[in-house]
């Protein structure tokens, strides 16, 4: 991730939802919330998304009072979270190239 890899989807949302800083309960309704309820996190992939991104830079830990974290994104994790959105967008309008160049049936109109 912080290699300019893509993320899963649970680590995109999870730093989206960071640009509000939250601890766990809740970031794991943010997520839920952000995604439309596509993701829904559990607290083993949830601390293991926040510790990974941790190590990576892209989120800090802004209050800790003993019994819970509270989390918010860095600016390398802003970074990181555009230039993600920027390669889903990218793959996105390739899609719509192709499928216009070569008038393929790729858009979820023509699975009916």
């Amino acid at each position: 991730m912080g290699n300019g890899g893509p993320m899963t989807e649970a680590m995109y949302y999870a730093l989206l939802a960071l640009t509000v800083p939250s601890h766990g309960y809740q970031l794991m309704s943010a997520v839920a919330r952000a995604s439309r309820g596509r993701v829904q996190m559990g607290p083993g992939t949830l601390y293991g998304v926040l510790n990974r991104m941790e190590n990576e830079k892209l989120i800090e830990i802004v209050q800790d009072d003993g019994r819970r974290k509270t989390y918010a994104v860095t600016a390398a994790g802003r970074a990181a979270l555009r230039a993600e959105t920027q390669r889903l967008r990218a793959m996105l309008d390739d899609q719509e190239r192709w499928k216009e160049e070569r008038k393929c049936l790729t858009g979820p109109e023509e699975t009916e």
